[in-house]
Protein backbone atom coordinates (compact mmCIF):
# COMPACT_ATOMS: atom_id res chain seq x y z
CA UNK A 1 0.00 0.00 0.00
CA UNK A 2 1.47 3.60 -1.33
CA UNK A 3 1.99 5.57 2.00
CA UNK A 4 -0.72 7.95 3.11
CA UNK A 5 1.39 11.29 2.87
CA UNK A 6 1.75 10.51 -0.92
CA UNK A 7 -2.01 10.16 -0.90
CA UNK A 8 -2.88 13.84 -1.50
CA UNK A 9 -0.57 13.89 -4.92
CA UNK A 10 -2.60 10.57 -5.91
CA UNK A 11 -5.84 11.87 -5.22
CA UNK A 12 -4.70 15.12 -7.52
CA UNK A 13 -3.39 12.72 -10.43
CA UNK A 14 -6.98 10.83 -9.94
CA UNK A 15 -8.73 14.50 -10.39
CA UNK A 16 -6.29 15.37 -13.20
CA UNK A 17 -7.38 11.84 -15.43
CA UNK A 18 -10.37 11.41 -14.64
CA UNK A 19 -12.36 14.51 -13.79
CA UNK A 20 -14.21 17.35 -15.43
CA UNK A 21 -16.62 19.29 -15.93
CA UNK A 22 -18.50 16.49 -17.84
CA UNK A 23 -17.20 13.52 -15.71
CA UNK A 24 -17.80 14.89 -12.19
CA UNK A 25 -16.23 12.27 -9.54
CA UNK A 26 -18.06 10.76 -6.61
CA UNK A 27 -16.56 10.00 -3.44
CA UNK A 28 -17.11 6.53 -4.02
CA UNK A 29 -15.68 6.13 -7.39
CA UNK A 30 -12.64 8.57 -5.95
CA UNK A 31 -11.93 6.20 -3.60
CA UNK A 32 -12.34 3.10 -6.45
CA UNK A 33 -9.39 4.31 -8.21
CA UNK A 34 -7.31 5.00 -5.43
CA UNK A 35 -7.44 1.61 -4.49
CA UNK A 36 -7.11 0.47 -7.65
CA UNK A 37 -4.57 2.54 -9.06
CA UNK A 38 -2.02 3.45 -5.89
CA UNK A 39 -3.20 0.50 -4.10
CA UNK A 40 -4.80 3.26 -1.05
CA UNK A 41 -7.10 3.01 0.32
CA UNK A 42 -8.62 6.45 2.25
CA UNK A 43 -11.74 7.26 4.22
CA UNK A 44 -14.16 10.00 3.63
CA UNK A 45 -12.44 12.47 6.39
CA UNK A 46 -8.97 11.96 4.92
CA UNK A 47 -10.19 12.40 1.21
CA UNK A 48 -12.24 15.54 2.54
CA UNK A 49 -8.36 16.99 4.07
CA UNK A 50 -6.84 16.17 0.92
CA UNK A 51 -8.95 18.24 -0.96
CA UNK A 52 -8.36 20.95 1.42
CA UNK A 53 -4.80 20.85 1.05
CA UNK A 54 -5.24 20.97 -2.73
CA UNK A 55 -7.51 23.65 -2.73
CA UNK A 56 -4.73 25.40 -0.08
CA UNK A 57 -2.23 25.00 -3.01
CA UNK A 58 -3.99 26.87 -5.64
CA UNK A 59 -5.90 24.15 -7.21
CA UNK A 60 -9.45 24.87 -8.07
CA UNK A 61 -11.79 21.87 -7.25
CA UNK A 62 -15.74 21.76 -7.88
CA UNK A 63 -17.13 20.02 -4.87
CA UNK A 64 -20.90 18.67 -4.23
CA UNK A 65 -21.91 21.70 -3.12
CA UNK A 66 -21.11 23.50 -6.13
CA UNK A 67 -22.66 21.13 -8.41
CA UNK A 68 -24.52 18.69 -6.74
CA UNK A 69 -22.86 15.42 -7.84
CA UNK A 70 -19.47 15.18 -6.89
CA UNK A 71 -15.62 16.32 -7.16
CA UNK A 72 -13.88 17.56 -10.44
CA UNK A 73 -11.11 19.79 -11.03
CA UNK A 74 -12.55 23.05 -12.51
CA UNK A 75 -9.00 24.31 -13.19
CA UNK A 76 -6.53 23.42 -15.15
CA UNK A 77 -2.61 24.89 -16.34
CA UNK A 78 -4.42 24.80 -20.07
CA UNK A 79 -8.23 25.12 -20.77
CA UNK A 80 -9.01 22.17 -23.38
CA UNK A 81 -9.31 24.61 -26.37
CA UNK A 82 -5.91 26.11 -25.62
CA UNK A 83 -4.97 22.03 -25.34
CA UNK A 84 -6.62 21.37 -28.75
CA UNK A 85 -5.24 24.39 -30.23
CA UNK A 86 -1.58 23.48 -29.46
CA UNK A 87 -2.00 19.84 -30.29
CA UNK A 88 -3.26 20.49 -33.78
CA UNK A 89 -0.42 23.08 -34.19
CA UNK A 90 2.08 20.20 -33.40
CA UNK A 91 0.08 17.91 -35.21
CA UNK A 92 0.02 20.54 -38.44
CA UNK A 93 3.50 21.59 -38.52
CA UNK A 94 5.35 19.90 -41.16
CA UNK A 95 8.78 20.50 -40.27
CA UNK A 96 8.40 18.21 -36.81
CA UNK A 97 8.71 15.13 -37.14
CA UNK A 98 6.29 12.53 -36.35
CA UNK A 99 7.80 10.78 -33.45
CA UNK A 100 8.50 14.43 -31.46
CA UNK A 101 5.16 15.56 -32.81
CA UNK A 102 3.23 12.47 -31.43
CA UNK A 103 5.53 12.67 -28.30
CA UNK A 104 4.73 16.69 -27.71
CA UNK A 105 0.94 15.89 -28.47
CA UNK A 106 1.45 13.33 -25.58
CA UNK A 107 2.78 15.57 -23.22
CA UNK A 108 -0.21 18.56 -24.15
CA UNK A 109 -3.03 16.21 -23.92
CA UNK A 110 -1.58 14.78 -20.23
CA UNK A 111 -2.65 18.11 -18.88
CA UNK A 112 -6.08 17.20 -19.57
CA UNK A 113 -8.66 14.22 -19.12
CA UNK A 114 -8.38 11.14 -20.37
CA UNK A 115 -11.60 12.18 -21.92
CA UNK A 116 -10.51 14.71 -24.05
CA UNK A 117 -7.82 12.99 -24.96
CA UNK A 118 -10.06 10.15 -26.46
CA UNK A 119 -11.68 12.78 -28.01
CA UNK A 120 -8.46 14.52 -30.11
CA UNK A 121 -7.38 11.30 -31.23
CA UNK A 122 -10.85 9.69 -32.01
CA UNK A 123 -12.75 12.85 -33.96
CA UNK A 124 -9.66 15.53 -34.23
CA UNK A 125 -6.38 13.26 -34.96
CA UNK A 126 -5.73 12.26 -38.57
CA UNK A 127 -2.49 11.07 -40.01
CA UNK A 128 -0.07 13.46 -41.09
CA UNK A 129 2.06 12.02 -44.06
CA UNK A 130 3.98 15.35 -44.77
CA UNK A 131 6.31 15.33 -41.56
CA UNK A 132 9.80 15.95 -41.75
CA UNK A 133 12.71 13.02 -41.45
CA UNK A 134 14.92 15.39 -39.52
CA UNK A 135 14.44 14.30 -36.23
CA UNK A 136 17.09 17.27 -34.78
CA UNK A 137 14.81 20.63 -34.85
CA UNK A 138 14.19 20.61 -30.60
CA UNK A 139 18.16 19.71 -30.48
CA UNK A 140 18.52 22.88 -32.78
CA UNK A 141 16.25 25.17 -31.11
CA UNK A 142 17.80 24.62 -28.18
CA UNK A 143 21.56 25.02 -29.19
CA UNK A 144 20.42 28.24 -31.82
CA UNK A 145 18.27 29.74 -28.55
CA UNK A 146 21.60 29.38 -26.18
CA UNK A 147 24.32 30.63 -29.37
CA UNK A 148 21.92 33.94 -29.89
CA UNK A 149 21.54 34.31 -25.72
CA UNK A 150 25.36 34.08 -25.65
CA UNK A 151 26.41 35.84 -28.85
CA UNK A 152 28.37 32.96 -29.74
CA UNK A 153 29.10 31.02 -32.98
CA UNK A 154 27.27 28.51 -34.71
CA UNK A 155 28.84 25.55 -36.40
CA UNK A 156 26.10 23.22 -38.70
CA UNK A 157 25.93 21.07 -41.64
CA UNK A 158 22.81 21.87 -43.59
CA UNK A 159 20.45 19.35 -45.15
CA UNK A 160 18.60 18.97 -49.07
CA UNK A 161 16.33 15.97 -49.97
CA UNK A 162 18.40 13.92 -52.37
CA UNK A 163 16.59 11.82 -55.26
CA UNK A 164 15.94 9.44 -53.10
CA UNK A 165 14.24 11.69 -51.01
CA UNK A 166 17.45 11.40 -47.93
CA UNK A 167 18.42 14.51 -46.30
CA UNK A 168 22.10 14.73 -46.59
CA UNK A 169 24.77 17.38 -46.83
CA UNK A 170 24.51 20.59 -49.56
CA UNK A 171 28.77 20.36 -49.19
CA UNK A 172 31.28 18.75 -46.83
CA UNK A 173 32.31 22.05 -45.09
CA UNK A 174 30.42 22.48 -41.96
CA UNK A 175 28.28 26.34 -42.04
CA UNK A 176 29.49 28.79 -39.82
CA UNK A 177 27.40 31.83 -38.31
CA UNK A 178 26.33 34.57 -36.19
CA UNK A 179 22.88 33.27 -35.02
CA UNK A 180 20.74 36.42 -34.53
CA UNK A 181 17.12 35.58 -33.96
CA UNK A 182 14.75 32.48 -34.66
CA UNK A 183 11.39 33.65 -36.96
CA UNK A 184 8.17 31.69 -38.24
CA UNK A 185 7.40 32.33 -41.25
CA UNK A 186 6.08 30.18 -44.25
CA UNK A 187 5.40 27.83 -41.72
CA UNK A 188 8.52 26.85 -41.00
CA UNK A 189 11.08 27.94 -38.45
CA UNK A 190 14.14 29.98 -39.87
CA UNK A 191 17.21 31.12 -37.92
CA UNK A 192 18.42 34.77 -39.13
CA UNK A 193 22.10 35.02 -39.06
CA UNK A 194 25.03 37.15 -39.87
CA UNK A 195 28.42 35.89 -41.41
CA UNK A 196 31.44 38.02 -42.31
CA UNK A 197 31.62 36.41 -45.55
CA UNK A 198 28.08 37.55 -47.08
CA UNK A 199 26.93 41.46 -45.94
CA UNK A 200 23.55 42.16 -43.99
CA UNK A 201 21.22 39.67 -43.28
CA UNK A 202 21.01 35.72 -44.66
CA UNK A 203 18.46 32.57 -43.07
CA UNK A 204 18.71 28.69 -42.63
CA UNK A 205 15.59 26.89 -42.12
CA UNK A 206 16.19 25.00 -38.10
CA UNK A 207 14.59 22.03 -39.48
CA UNK A 208 17.00 21.46 -41.97
CA UNK A 209 19.96 21.69 -39.54
CA UNK A 210 22.09 18.66 -38.51
CA UNK A 211 25.09 18.51 -36.07
CA UNK A 212 24.84 21.88 -34.50
CA UNK A 213 27.44 22.87 -32.60
CA UNK A 214 27.98 26.34 -30.33
CA UNK A 215 31.37 27.29 -31.28
CA UNK A 216 34.17 29.36 -28.45
CA UNK A 217 33.91 32.66 -30.89
CA UNK A 218 31.93 35.65 -30.28
CA UNK A 219 29.64 36.88 -32.32
CA UNK A 220 29.95 40.35 -33.85
CA UNK A 221 28.04 43.17 -32.13
CA UNK A 222 25.12 43.65 -34.73
CA UNK A 223 25.72 48.27 -35.51
CA UNK A 224 21.75 48.65 -34.29
CA UNK A 225 18.73 46.64 -33.34
CA UNK A 226 16.07 45.57 -36.23
CA UNK A 227 13.20 43.96 -36.78
CA UNK A 228 13.73 40.33 -37.68
CA UNK A 229 9.96 39.83 -39.22
CA UNK A 230 10.79 42.97 -41.10
CA UNK A 231 13.17 40.96 -42.85
CA UNK A 232 11.15 37.79 -43.08
CA UNK A 233 8.32 39.56 -44.32
CA UNK A 234 10.54 41.62 -47.27
CA UNK A 235 11.85 38.02 -48.23
CA UNK A 236 8.83 36.71 -50.01
CA UNK A 237 8.34 32.99 -49.46
CA UNK A 238 11.99 32.65 -47.49
CA UNK A 239 13.47 33.05 -50.68
CA UNK A 240 17.37 34.77 -50.64
CA UNK A 241 18.20 37.82 -52.68
CA UNK A 242 18.14 41.38 -52.62
CA UNK A 243 14.89 42.86 -52.43
CA UNK A 244 13.09 45.34 -54.92
CA UNK A 245 9.50 47.18 -55.33
CA UNK A 246 7.13 44.81 -57.22
CA UNK A 247 3.71 46.37 -58.37
CA UNK A 248 1.05 43.09 -58.33
CA UNK A 249 -2.15 43.81 -59.71
CA UNK A 250 -5.08 41.09 -58.29
CA UNK A 251 -8.53 40.21 -58.42
CA UNK A 252 -10.62 41.17 -55.52
CA UNK A 253 -10.88 37.47 -55.02
CA UNK A 254 -7.17 37.10 -53.85
CA UNK A 255 -7.48 39.41 -50.83
CA UNK A 256 -7.58 37.57 -48.01
CA UNK A 257 -4.25 35.46 -49.32
CA UNK A 258 -2.76 38.57 -49.78
CA UNK A 259 -3.42 39.99 -46.20
CA UNK A 260 -2.25 36.48 -45.19
CA UNK A 261 1.23 36.90 -46.81
CA UNK A 262 1.80 40.15 -46.29
CA UNK A 263 -0.09 40.99 -43.06
CA UNK A 264 -3.03 43.53 -42.26
CA UNK A 265 -0.59 46.57 -42.77
CA UNK A 266 -0.56 45.98 -46.37
CA UNK A 267 -1.60 48.94 -48.25
CA UNK A 268 -4.04 48.33 -50.78
CA UNK A 269 -4.97 50.49 -53.91
CA UNK A 270 -7.96 49.55 -55.18
CA UNK A 271 -8.37 50.08 -58.98
CA UNK A 272 -12.20 49.38 -59.95
CA UNK A 273 -14.95 46.91 -58.69
CA UNK A 274 -12.76 43.69 -60.57
CA UNK A 275 -9.33 44.54 -59.28
CA UNK A 276 -6.60 46.26 -56.83
CA UNK A 277 -2.85 46.39 -56.46
CA UNK A 278 -0.58 46.32 -54.38
CA UNK A 279 3.14 47.77 -53.96
CA UNK A 280 6.09 45.26 -51.78
CA UNK A 281 9.73 44.90 -51.16
CA UNK A 282 10.40 41.41 -51.97
CA UNK A 283 13.00 39.02 -53.87
CA UNK A 284 12.47 38.63 -57.34
CA UNK A 285 12.22 34.63 -57.08
CA UNK A 286 9.54 35.54 -54.50
CA UNK A 287 7.63 37.44 -56.75
CA UNK A 288 7.39 35.12 -59.84
CA UNK A 289 6.60 32.30 -57.74
CA UNK A 290 4.16 34.50 -56.15
CA UNK A 291 2.44 35.10 -59.65
CA UNK A 292 2.93 31.80 -60.36
CA UNK A 293 0.53 29.93 -57.50
CA UNK A 294 -1.88 32.62 -58.52
CA UNK A 295 -1.60 32.41 -62.18
CA UNK A 296 -4.85 34.37 -63.52
CA UNK A 297 -5.10 36.40 -60.40
CA UNK A 298 -2.15 37.99 -59.81
CA UNK A 299 -0.23 39.98 -62.42
CA UNK A 300 3.27 41.75 -62.61
CA UNK A 301 2.52 45.36 -63.32
CA UNK A 302 6.30 46.69 -62.46
CA UNK A 303 9.15 46.56 -62.63
CA UNK A 304 9.22 45.63 -66.32
CA UNK A 305 12.61 44.13 -66.46
CA UNK A 306 10.91 41.71 -63.74
CA UNK A 307 7.47 41.37 -65.67
CA UNK A 308 9.54 40.04 -68.99
CA UNK A 309 11.44 37.39 -66.99
CA UNK A 310 8.24 36.16 -66.02
CA UNK A 311 7.34 36.23 -69.18
CA UNK A 312 10.27 34.09 -70.30
CA UNK A 313 10.32 32.02 -67.64
CA UNK A 314 6.33 31.01 -68.54
CA UNK A 315 7.17 30.89 -72.28
CA UNK A 316 10.49 28.40 -71.99
CA UNK A 317 8.25 26.14 -69.62
CA UNK A 318 5.19 26.26 -72.23
CA UNK A 319 7.89 24.45 -74.22
CA UNK A 320 8.20 21.47 -71.68
CA UNK A 321 4.68 20.67 -72.46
Amino acid sequence: MAEKKHSVMALLEILKKYSDEEHILTLKEIQNHLENEYDTVLDRRTIYTNLDILEDFGYEISDYEDNGKGYYLAERQFDKGEILLLANAVHASHFISSSQSDALIRKLLDTQSRYVKADFYDKVYMPNPVKSANKQLLYNLDTVSEAIRDSRQLQFKYLRYDSNKKLIPRREEPYVVEPRYIVYADARPYMIVTSANHPGFIHYRIDRMADARILDEKSRPLPKRSDPYDYARNKLFMYSGETETVVFRCRNDVMDHMIDIFGPQLTVYPEDEEYFRIRVKVPAQGAMYLAQQFMGNITIMEPEELKEEFRKKLRDAGKNI
